[in-house]
Protein backbone atom coordinates (compact mmCIF):
# COMPACT_ATOMS: atom_id res chain seq x y z
CA UNK A 1 0.00 0.00 0.00
CA UNK A 2 2.71 2.10 0.83
CA UNK A 3 4.23 1.83 -2.92
CA UNK A 4 1.01 2.52 -4.05
CA UNK A 5 0.93 5.93 -2.31
CA UNK A 6 3.96 6.68 -3.01
CA UNK A 7 3.14 5.96 -6.91
CA UNK A 8 -0.40 8.24 -6.67
CA UNK A 9 1.78 11.11 -4.97
CA UNK A 10 3.90 11.02 -8.01
CA UNK A 11 1.59 10.77 -10.43
CA UNK A 12 -0.26 13.77 -8.75
CA UNK A 13 2.38 16.17 -8.77
CA UNK A 14 3.59 14.85 -12.69
CA UNK A 15 -0.17 15.90 -13.24
CA UNK A 16 0.34 19.38 -11.56
CA UNK A 17 3.70 20.28 -12.87
CA UNK A 18 2.33 19.57 -16.04
CA UNK A 19 -0.83 21.81 -15.43
CA UNK A 20 1.12 25.07 -14.33
CA UNK A 21 3.86 24.56 -16.84
CA UNK A 22 0.75 24.86 -19.96
CA UNK A 23 -0.39 27.86 -17.94
CA UNK A 24 2.96 29.81 -17.71
CA UNK A 25 3.08 28.94 -21.28
CA UNK A 26 0.04 30.62 -22.13
CA UNK A 27 0.64 33.31 -20.16
CA UNK A 28 4.41 34.29 -21.50
CA UNK A 29 4.78 36.63 -24.19
CA UNK A 30 8.35 36.80 -26.16
CA UNK A 31 8.99 39.76 -27.53
CA UNK A 32 12.15 40.51 -30.03
CA UNK A 33 13.77 43.20 -32.09
CA UNK A 34 13.71 46.94 -32.97
CA UNK A 35 16.18 48.49 -30.32
CA UNK A 36 13.93 52.11 -31.03
CA UNK A 37 10.89 50.26 -29.77
CA UNK A 38 12.75 48.18 -27.24
CA UNK A 39 12.52 50.96 -24.46
CA UNK A 40 9.02 51.82 -24.28
CA UNK A 41 7.98 47.86 -24.33
CA UNK A 42 10.20 47.13 -21.16
CA UNK A 43 8.15 49.91 -19.71
CA UNK A 44 5.21 48.67 -20.83
CA UNK A 45 5.44 45.07 -19.40
CA UNK A 46 6.33 46.47 -15.97
CA UNK A 47 3.51 48.57 -15.69
CA UNK A 48 1.35 45.72 -17.15
CA UNK A 49 2.54 43.16 -14.90
CA UNK A 50 1.47 45.72 -11.64
CA UNK A 51 -1.72 45.23 -13.08
CA UNK A 52 -1.68 40.98 -14.60
CA UNK A 53 1.13 39.63 -12.41
CA UNK A 54 0.64 35.99 -13.64
CA UNK A 55 1.90 37.58 -17.03
CA UNK A 56 5.51 36.77 -17.92
CA UNK A 57 7.36 38.62 -20.56
CA UNK A 58 10.87 37.41 -22.34
CA UNK A 59 12.10 40.80 -24.84
CA UNK A 60 15.35 41.33 -26.09
CA UNK A 61 16.64 43.61 -28.67
CA UNK A 62 18.50 42.60 -32.10
CA UNK A 63 16.95 45.23 -34.44
CA UNK A 64 14.26 45.32 -36.88
CA UNK A 65 15.31 42.40 -39.11
CA UNK A 66 15.76 39.84 -35.98
CA UNK A 67 12.01 41.01 -34.90
CA UNK A 68 10.78 40.67 -38.47
CA UNK A 69 12.15 37.26 -38.39
CA UNK A 70 11.53 35.54 -35.44
CA UNK A 71 7.62 37.32 -35.69
CA UNK A 72 7.76 35.32 -39.49
CA UNK A 73 9.38 31.94 -38.00
CA UNK A 74 7.39 32.12 -34.84
CA UNK A 75 10.18 31.95 -32.89
CA UNK A 76 8.64 35.26 -31.11
CA UNK A 77 4.62 36.28 -30.25
CA UNK A 78 5.68 40.02 -31.32
CA UNK A 79 8.61 41.90 -33.24
CA UNK A 80 8.99 45.16 -32.53
CA UNK A 81 9.70 46.95 -35.81
CA UNK A 82 10.32 50.45 -36.60
CA UNK A 83 10.32 50.67 -40.58
CA UNK A 84 7.64 50.34 -43.00
CA UNK A 85 6.19 47.05 -43.73
CA UNK A 86 7.06 45.68 -47.80
CA UNK A 87 5.37 43.86 -49.75
CA UNK A 88 7.07 40.89 -49.55
CA UNK A 89 6.87 40.48 -46.08
CA UNK A 90 3.02 41.51 -46.05
CA UNK A 91 2.88 38.33 -48.74
CA UNK A 92 4.69 36.32 -46.08
CA UNK A 93 2.17 36.83 -43.68
CA UNK A 94 2.94 39.78 -41.45
CA UNK A 95 0.55 41.13 -39.67
CA UNK A 96 0.76 44.64 -37.60
CA UNK A 97 -0.52 47.34 -35.64
CA UNK A 98 1.27 50.56 -35.22
CA UNK A 99 2.02 51.78 -31.33
CA UNK A 100 3.87 55.45 -31.47
CA UNK A 101 6.17 57.48 -33.36
CA UNK A 102 9.94 58.15 -32.87
CA UNK A 103 12.67 59.35 -35.18
CA UNK A 104 15.89 58.91 -36.47
CA UNK A 105 18.54 62.00 -35.90
CA UNK A 106 22.05 62.62 -37.09
CA UNK A 107 24.70 62.26 -34.81
CA UNK A 108 28.20 63.37 -33.63
CA UNK A 109 30.44 63.55 -30.77
CA UNK A 110 30.35 66.75 -28.46
CA UNK A 111 34.19 67.06 -28.73
CA UNK A 112 34.01 67.41 -32.26
CA UNK A 113 36.14 70.53 -33.48
CA UNK A 114 33.55 71.58 -36.34
CA UNK A 115 30.57 71.82 -33.54
CA UNK A 116 29.75 75.39 -32.71
CA UNK A 117 29.54 76.07 -36.75
CA UNK A 118 28.05 72.89 -37.69
CA UNK A 119 25.20 73.76 -34.88
CA UNK A 120 24.50 77.26 -36.85
CA UNK A 121 24.67 75.50 -40.32
CA UNK A 122 23.39 72.14 -40.43
CA UNK A 123 23.76 69.92 -43.55
CA UNK A 124 21.46 69.56 -46.03
CA UNK A 125 19.57 66.12 -47.37
CA UNK A 126 21.95 66.03 -50.13
CA UNK A 127 25.10 66.84 -47.79
CA UNK A 128 23.90 64.01 -45.46
CA UNK A 129 23.34 61.77 -49.05
CA UNK A 130 27.01 63.06 -50.10
CA UNK A 131 28.54 61.71 -46.85
CA UNK A 132 26.56 58.34 -46.10
CA UNK A 133 25.92 57.16 -49.60
CA UNK A 134 27.45 58.37 -52.17
CA UNK A 135 30.94 58.36 -49.60
CA UNK A 136 32.10 61.45 -51.54
CA UNK A 137 33.18 63.70 -48.31
CA UNK A 138 35.46 62.16 -45.94
CA UNK A 139 36.42 65.84 -44.53
CA UNK A 140 34.31 67.99 -42.56
CA UNK A 141 35.92 71.44 -44.14
CA UNK A 142 34.11 70.29 -47.60
CA UNK A 143 30.83 71.76 -46.09
CA UNK A 144 32.41 73.81 -43.91
CA UNK A 145 34.38 75.74 -46.52
CA UNK A 146 37.37 76.06 -43.73
CA UNK A 147 41.23 75.79 -44.83
CA UNK A 148 43.12 73.39 -43.70
CA UNK A 149 41.85 69.15 -43.36
CA UNK A 150 39.36 68.18 -40.87
CA UNK A 151 38.77 64.74 -41.01
CA UNK A 152 35.34 63.05 -41.38
CA UNK A 153 34.24 59.35 -40.05
CA UNK A 154 31.41 57.57 -40.76
CA UNK A 155 29.02 55.16 -38.81
CA UNK A 156 26.57 53.20 -39.61
CA UNK A 157 24.67 50.06 -38.71
CA UNK A 158 25.91 46.44 -39.17
CA UNK A 159 22.88 44.72 -37.93
CA UNK A 160 19.64 44.63 -40.59
CA UNK A 161 17.51 48.09 -38.86
CA UNK A 162 14.63 50.35 -38.85
CA UNK A 163 16.73 52.99 -37.93
CA UNK A 164 19.56 52.24 -40.54
CA UNK A 165 16.59 51.73 -43.77
CA UNK A 166 14.14 55.00 -41.97
CA UNK A 167 17.64 57.14 -42.27
CA UNK A 168 18.59 55.59 -45.67
CA UNK A 169 15.35 56.40 -47.27
CA UNK A 170 15.13 59.75 -45.84
CA UNK A 171 18.39 60.70 -48.26
CA UNK A 172 17.53 58.71 -51.28
CA UNK A 173 18.58 54.71 -50.59
CA UNK A 174 18.63 51.83 -48.80
CA UNK A 175 20.25 50.43 -45.60
CA UNK A 176 22.48 48.52 -47.95
CA UNK A 177 23.77 51.64 -49.70
CA UNK A 178 24.96 53.32 -46.63
CA UNK A 179 28.58 53.42 -46.57
CA UNK A 180 30.73 53.56 -43.37
CA UNK A 181 32.00 51.44 -40.42
CA UNK A 182 29.24 49.15 -39.50
CA UNK A 183 28.31 48.92 -35.40
CA UNK A 184 26.01 46.60 -34.22
CA UNK A 185 22.75 48.22 -32.49
CA UNK A 186 21.78 51.43 -31.09
CA UNK A 187 23.45 51.51 -28.16
CA UNK A 188 26.85 50.61 -29.86
CA UNK A 189 26.51 53.10 -32.54
CA UNK A 190 25.81 55.85 -30.21
CA UNK A 191 28.79 54.92 -28.29
CA UNK A 192 31.19 54.87 -31.17
CA UNK A 193 29.99 58.33 -32.49
CA UNK A 194 30.29 59.90 -28.97
CA UNK A 195 34.04 58.67 -28.56
CA UNK A 196 35.33 59.74 -31.82
CA UNK A 197 36.00 63.47 -32.33
CA UNK A 198 35.63 62.85 -36.33
CA UNK A 199 32.47 60.78 -36.40
CA UNK A 200 29.39 60.85 -37.48
CA UNK A 201 26.53 58.58 -37.15
CA UNK A 202 22.38 58.26 -36.56
CA UNK A 203 20.70 57.08 -33.97
CA UNK A 204 16.87 56.74 -32.66
CA UNK A 205 15.81 59.87 -30.18
CA UNK A 206 15.88 57.60 -27.08
CA UNK A 207 19.61 57.14 -27.67
CA UNK A 208 20.62 60.34 -28.64
CA UNK A 209 18.75 61.93 -25.94
CA UNK A 210 18.55 61.25 -22.11
CA UNK A 211 15.22 60.89 -20.59
CA UNK A 212 15.92 61.69 -17.40
CA UNK A 213 17.87 65.08 -17.70
CA UNK A 214 16.16 65.87 -21.23
CA UNK A 215 19.71 66.59 -22.58
CA UNK A 216 21.73 65.26 -24.95
CA UNK A 217 23.51 61.57 -23.71
CA UNK A 218 26.86 62.64 -22.42
CA UNK A 219 29.36 63.23 -25.27
CA UNK A 220 26.95 62.83 -27.66
CA UNK A 221 25.45 65.96 -30.38
CA UNK A 222 22.82 66.04 -33.01
CA UNK A 223 23.37 67.78 -36.15
CA UNK A 224 20.64 69.95 -37.26
CA UNK A 225 19.23 69.70 -40.42
CA UNK A 226 19.22 72.27 -42.35
CA UNK A 227 15.21 71.38 -44.02
CA UNK A 228 14.84 74.69 -46.35
CA UNK A 229 18.42 74.11 -47.95
CA UNK A 230 19.26 77.89 -46.99
CA UNK A 231 22.79 77.69 -45.52
CA UNK A 232 21.75 78.31 -42.19
CA UNK A 233 19.51 77.13 -39.24
CA UNK A 234 16.43 79.03 -39.03
CA UNK A 235 14.97 79.49 -35.90
CA UNK A 236 12.05 76.77 -36.65
CA UNK A 237 14.46 74.91 -37.38
CA UNK A 238 16.84 74.94 -34.27
CA UNK A 239 14.90 72.71 -31.79
CA UNK A 240 17.60 70.13 -30.57
CA UNK A 241 18.60 71.68 -27.53
CA UNK A 242 16.21 69.69 -25.23
CA UNK A 243 14.39 65.94 -25.59
CA UNK A 244 11.42 68.04 -25.18
CA UNK A 245 12.00 70.40 -28.37
CA UNK A 246 12.83 67.13 -30.15
CA UNK A 247 9.45 65.60 -30.06
CA UNK A 248 7.06 68.17 -29.97
CA UNK A 249 8.85 69.14 -33.79
CA UNK A 250 8.36 65.62 -34.48
CA UNK A 251 4.57 65.64 -33.36
CA UNK A 252 4.44 68.89 -35.06
CA UNK A 253 5.25 67.54 -38.38
CA UNK A 254 8.31 70.38 -38.94
CA UNK A 255 10.91 67.33 -38.51
CA UNK A 256 10.53 65.49 -41.54
CA UNK A 257 9.56 61.89 -42.21
CA UNK A 258 11.15 60.23 -42.84
CA UNK A 259 13.63 59.87 -40.95
CA UNK A 260 10.56 60.30 -38.12
CA UNK A 261 8.67 57.02 -38.04
CA UNK A 262 6.04 55.00 -36.53
CA UNK A 263 6.80 52.22 -34.66
CA UNK A 264 5.08 48.76 -34.78
CA UNK A 265 4.08 45.20 -33.33
CA UNK A 266 4.37 42.52 -35.83
CA UNK A 267 3.65 39.16 -35.92
CA UNK A 268 3.34 35.80 -38.30
CA UNK A 269 -0.78 36.73 -39.08
CA UNK A 270 -2.97 37.70 -36.75
CA UNK A 271 -2.26 36.88 -32.71
CA UNK A 272 -5.18 34.70 -31.31
CA UNK A 273 -3.68 33.64 -27.80
CA UNK A 274 -5.23 35.43 -25.29
CA UNK A 275 -2.57 36.72 -23.18
CA UNK A 276 -0.83 39.06 -26.70
CA UNK A 277 -4.49 39.92 -27.74
CA UNK A 278 -4.89 41.25 -24.38
CA UNK A 279 -1.03 42.79 -24.05
CA UNK A 280 -1.72 44.61 -27.76
CA UNK A 281 -5.07 45.78 -26.51
CA UNK A 282 -3.88 47.36 -23.54
CA UNK A 283 -0.84 49.02 -25.05
CA UNK A 284 -2.95 50.78 -27.51
CA UNK A 285 -5.42 51.96 -24.79
CA UNK A 286 -4.30 52.65 -21.13
CA UNK A 287 -0.44 51.79 -22.00
CA UNK A 288 -0.68 54.74 -24.17
CA UNK A 289 -0.34 57.16 -21.18
CA UNK A 290 3.18 55.97 -20.73
CA UNK A 291 4.22 57.38 -24.19
CA UNK A 292 5.31 60.76 -23.52
CA UNK A 293 6.73 59.74 -20.26
CA UNK A 294 9.23 57.13 -22.18
CA UNK A 295 10.26 59.97 -24.62
CA UNK A 296 8.11 59.08 -27.37
CA UNK A 297 5.15 60.57 -29.19
CA UNK A 298 1.84 59.38 -29.47
CA UNK A 299 -0.09 58.22 -32.65
CA UNK A 300 -3.11 60.00 -33.33
CA UNK A 301 -6.55 58.27 -31.71
CA UNK A 302 -7.80 57.94 -35.73
CA UNK A 303 -4.92 55.69 -36.06
CA UNK A 304 -5.30 53.64 -32.85
CA UNK A 305 -8.90 53.40 -33.58
CA UNK A 306 -8.07 51.70 -36.63
CA UNK A 307 -5.52 49.49 -34.82
CA UNK A 308 -7.64 48.32 -32.41
CA UNK A 309 -10.34 47.20 -34.70
CA UNK A 310 -7.67 45.22 -36.49
CA UNK A 311 -7.03 43.15 -33.31
CA UNK A 312 -10.70 42.31 -33.39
Amino acid sequence: MKKIHIIFILVISILFSACSSKKNKENTINISGAFALYPLVVKWAEEYKKEYPEVRFNISGGGAGKGMADALSGTADLGMFSREISDEEKKQGAWWVGLTIDAVVPTISDQNPNLALLQKRGLTKEEFKAIFIDGSVKDWNIFLKQSGKSKLEVYMRSDACGAAETWAKYIGGKQENLKGIGIFGDPGLAEAVAKDPAGIGFNNTIYAYDLKTGKKRQGMEVVPIDINGNGAIDPEEDFYGTFEGVLKAIADGVYPSPPARELYFISKGKPTRKAVVDFINWTLTKGQKFIKEAGYVPIEQEKINQYLEKLK
